[in-house]
């Protein structure tokens, strides 16, 4: 009785060096994938009650970005479609906050007032196979 009980305590000893406390844990953090997110909302030039894709100058924001799209730059981007007439733009990897700030501040849609631009910082926590 006496060897099983040792028996169990090696292996409790052993299995408890194998795991990690939260602090090792937090010594060697996962790879993390950040991106920079431009969140667009009607500016104070927007019509209201006129389509988000017939406002006048839209046409110059998604030539801006189709730009940025094309230089590997963007990731994704589009309008909300529940009617808030916003839309986002996600950055590709990489891509550092002044180059994301400077290219949304330089949007003809932003600088003409159609259109806002918050950046922000987005953690992409959850991934799936698309």
């Amino acid at each position: 009785m006496s060897t099983r009980r040792t028996s169990l305590r090696a292996a409790a000893g052993l299995l408890s060096a194998a795991a990690l406390s939260p602090a090792e844990a937090q010594t060697s953090p996962p790879a993390r994938d950040q991106r920079w997110v431009v969140v667009h909302r009607p500016g104070p030039a927007w019509q209201s009650g006129v389509s988000p894709f017939e406002q006048p100058g839209l046409d110059t924001h998604i030539a801006h970005y189709r730009r940025w799209q094309q230089e590997g730059k963007l990731a994704l981007g589009g309008p909300f479609m529940d009617g808030s007439a916003g839309g986002m733009m996600i950055a590709a990897a990489g891509v550092p906050e002044a180059e994301v700030r400077a290219h949304a501040q330089s949007d003809p849609a932003v600088q003409s007032g159609l259109l806002t631009a918050e950046l922000r910082p987005w953690l992409i926590g959850m991934r799936g196979t698309v």
